[in-house]
């Protein structure tokens, strides 16, 4: 028996032959990348958390709000407490509301690069299977027909999408055989259409019953504490941590679907999965913060283009960028016509927007 050299070993991922000492290199120096991003995303989540926290019509420094985190860990000893008014301000209000951000932000900006995966086309988001559609019009005919209280609104939301979405599923399917993507694509689009449809013949009909749903529509982080945190946070984080289980396998899904069938991987398996868990953890977030747009195509563009196009990194990426990016958006909404609050659906469409044309020039010239 001979000794195995590890530059001639066989790359089991790739199915490329041997490996060279130019393939270790590469692999050493991505996973330097890999951290260098890392280290900048989490960087970029603190200051935006901390940004939440201090910002807004009591302005409240981070260096007192750092204290006060040290004075309430017993074990330490260290830091001065805020006054009782400040703390309310902060972890009642402030803090419940900066982790909805980050919740909400991250799934959405991890959904948009699986969906982006799976369906091979850069410009998909969250909502591309009548998710939004759906939640929309479950909302709004809770409120119309049932007269539900604000507080059931996520539960009719939810329900609302998760029926959009099976149904545009059951309808590609039919279709394709779950084999097409452009069918299951046409599916979503013809879904969401007719629930649009339907959901402002109901607004037509009842305009007088569903005023609060507008503010809904238009995205929202306010919240009265922790209540819908802890709803969503189990859908959350469960979808977060399987779509980025599966991020290895998206990598695979870049080559096309025969060449990824030919190396083992069950196509229609692992996009079943990773697009149910896309959306139900994208129903979850829209349920409690209403429609949010761009979040869910500009965070993984970004990402793209700032560290390429290896899922290993982008989905990881987009969840903190994606975090920090609503929060600080969330800011934005809260402190640009202060005391009044915009839509924080409309910070993000100001943003994404023009960001998004730019991604379409350079798309049109070559260059991604």
């Amino acid at each position: 028996m001979t000794g195995s050299n590890p530059t001639n070993a066989t790359s089991a991922e790739t199915g490329a032959g041997p490996v060279t000492q130019a393939d270790v290199g590469g692999r050493i120096a991505s996973r330097s990348v890999l951290w260098r991003w890392m280290l900048a995303g989490f960087a970029a989540l603190i200051a935006a958390v901390l940004a939440g926290l201090a910002l807004g019509p009591a302005g409240i420094s981070p260096a007192t709000i750092g204290s006060d985190l040290l004075g309430r860990l017993p074990w330490l000893g260290l830091g001065a407490p805020m006054s009782q008014l400040d703390s309310t301000v902060v972890w009642e209000l402030r803090a419940p509301r900066v982790a909805l951000g980050v919740l909400v932000g991250a799934t959405l900006a991890v959904a948009g690069g699986s969906y982006q995966a799976v369906f091979r086309n850069p410009l998909a988001d969250p909502y591309l299977l009548g998710v939004a559609a759906g939640a929309g019009l479950g909302a709004t005919a809770a409120i119309a027909y049932v007269g539900v209280a604000t507080a059931w609104l996520p539960l009719a939301a939810f329900g609302g999408a998760v029926v959009a979405v099976v149904a545009a599923y059951a309808l590609g399917r039919s279709v394709s055989g779950g084999r097409s993507t452009t069918s299951l694509i046409l599916a979503g689009v013809a879904v969401a259409a007719f629930l649009s449809a339907v959901q402002t013949f109901v607004l037509q009909q009842n305009s007088e019953n569903v005023r609060p749903v507008y503010a809904w529509l238009l995205g929202r982080l306010s919240t009265s504490g922790w209540s819908d945190v802890t709803v969503i946070a189990p859908y959350v984080i469960g979808s977060l941590i399987v779509l980025l289980g599966h991020r290895k396998v998206l990598d695979v899904l870049r080559v096309g679907d025969d060449e990824a069938t030919s190396l083992g991987v069950s196509v229609t398996r692992v996009r079943l999965v990773v697009v149910a868990v896309a959306t139900l953890g994208t129903a979850a977030a829209v349920s409690v913060s209403g429609l949010i747009g761009f979040v869910g195509v500009v965070v993984p563009h970004v990402v793209r283009l700032m560290a390429g196009a290896n899922y290993r990194l982008v989905l990881p990426l987009s969840l903190l960028f994606g975090a920090s990016f609503l929060c600080m958006a969330d800011v934005l909404a809260r402190t640009v016509l202060s005391p009044a609050e915009l839509p924080i659906g409309v910070v993000t469409a100001c943003v994404g927007a023009p960001f998004l044309a730019v991604v379409l020039r350079r798309v049109r010239g070559g260059d991604t």
